[in-house]
């Protein structure tokens, strides 16, 4: 843990900030009780990433008591991609974020994040940058400064400070006082400072929480392009509406345990679509039924239309087979399901 005298020694090289800074300090990722915003250190050691991948789990748990918030769970993230760690409010998330960036020991089970296994952060956080739970920044600080303390303590170019802030669209907030920012500019800030040490591993944990419509855009936008300039985005969300877009890779959790984890195109795949028919006479719907059952395909009426489990390329037979038996289709949809509804359909909730 640090300790303050050493803080404050470390502080006064921060040209004048002195006097504006409270008492708690920044998180040191050798800090494990109870961390919010994690940054890599210079003196955190070198890392040998492996060829492909930058997580591997396995078999990992955490007990707290006698409840497993994690179950024996096993999956791989490769390398360059964007990830989306998904699942409801509880599933276990957080826990397991904490547990590979070495914050929270696993009760069993083994970890590693760019070849290095998790009992030993030290040889890979150097190259990770995190935000887990919220971010935390001095509130009497403003958003640059809060920055330029990271950027200082931990051996980080202060050039980089203004370029992020302007990465994440408060450019022109930055000389604000932190507690002035709104819930949406307080995660902005947080993922600017994760993003200090230009990591190869970026982990982020709701990182949306309360952006309105255009910033959550704008967080996609960002984490797509850190994907392909070659970062590794592991993010989490109990919203999986939000990362449906921009995911090569799942990683699905309930209660604990892994639903799935693979690329979200052979999740999707495994999905029966659904052709959705409606017609101008609602008489016409139970025609349409009986249409599809004598070609071999369930379907069922459902708000004025006809639900039916068949593939896509089926959708011009019964639009021809329709117009053969008299029936005016309005309207003749192939759907695949979305990623929420592919959730409850494999953990059967609803």
């Amino acid at each position: 843990m640090f300790r303050q005298n050493l803080i404050e020694q470390d502080l006064y090289a921060l040209n004048g900030f002195v006097d504006a800074i409270p008492s708690q300090v920044p998180v040191n990722p050798d800090e494990v009780d109870s961390p919010k915003v994690v940054c890599s250190w210079v003196n955190c050691g070198r890392v040998r990433a492996m060829q492909n991948t930058a997580i591997s789990v396995s078999d990992l748990s955490k007990k707290y008591d006698d409840r497993l918030a994690v179950s024996h769970i096993n999956f791989e993230v490769p390398l360059g991609i964007v990830c989306g760690f998904v699942g409801p409010n509880g599933s276990g998330k957080t826990t397991t974020m904490r547990m590979l960036l070495g914050l929270i020991t696993p009760t069993t089970g083994q970890g590693h994040i760019l070849g290095e296994p998790i009992e030993h952060p030290e040889k890979y956080l150097s190259r990770v940058g995190a935000m887990i739970e919220g971010p935390a920044f001095y509130p009497a600080l403003s958003g640059y400064e809060n920055l330029m303390v990271l950027a200082k303590l931990g051996g980080f170019p202060i050039e980089r400070v203004q370029e992020l802030l302007d990465k994440v669209g408060l450019g022109d907030r930055g000389k604000s006082k932190f507690k002035t920012y709104s819930l949406g500019m307080k995660q902005r800030l947080g993922i600017a400072a994760a993003l200090l040490p230009n990591p190869k591993l970026l982990m982020l944990d709701e990182p949306t929480n309360g952006l309105d419509p255009e910033g959550i855009q704008e967080v996609r936008a960002l984490l797509r392009d850190l994907a392909n300039d070659g970062t590794t985005v592991f993010v989490s969300s109990h919203l999986l509406s939000e990362l449906e877009i921009i995911s090569d890779y799942i990683v699905m959790l309930r209660k604990g345990e892994i639903v799935f984890a693979g690329p979200i195109g052979d999740l999707m795949a495994q999905q029966q679509p659904t052709i959705i028919a409606k017609s101008l006479n609602h008489s016409d719907l139970a025609r349409i039924v009986e249409i599809a059952e004598k070609a071999g395909h369930n379907a069922v009426i459902r708000n004025d239309s006809v639900h039916i489990l068949a593939e896509m390329d089926w959708a011009p037979v019964l639009n021809k087979a329709a117009f053969e038996a008299g029936i005016t289709l309005a309207q003749l949809a192939p759907q695949l399901p979305n990623l929420e509804e592919t959730f409850f359909e494999m953990t059967g909730d609803k």
